[in-house]
């Protein structure tokens, strides 16, 4: 299992208040799924970022579209392979 670290930058605050109860659905849904290693919002308003478990950049684009902020084009989307570290203290 790969890491994806997806960032959704914001587009319209309108959409994104609209849509957020089913973007929290979708990731919730993923989650259970075990798709989701992790996912939060930018406190300065820039967008959210998810990080995806997938087999394949593919696999995880897929998911990544198919979140309906991406869909109703309330945030945008970039994707990228990540090489997590996890630092215990």
């Amino acid at each position: 299992m790969k890491y994806y670290a997806v960032f959704l930058p914001m587009l319209d605050p309108e959409k994104s208040a609209e849509y957020r109860p089913q973007h929290l659905d979708y990731l919730e849904q993923k989650k259970s799924e075990g798709n989701i290693f992790a996912y939060g919002r930018f406190a300065d308003g820039a967008g959210g970022l998810v990080i995806y478990k997938a087999e394949s950049l593919d696999e995880a684009r897929a998911m990544a579209e198919q979140d309906p902020y991406v869909v109703n084009k309330a945030r945008g989307l970039e994707i990228h392979e990540w090489d997590v570290n996890i630092v215990k203290e």
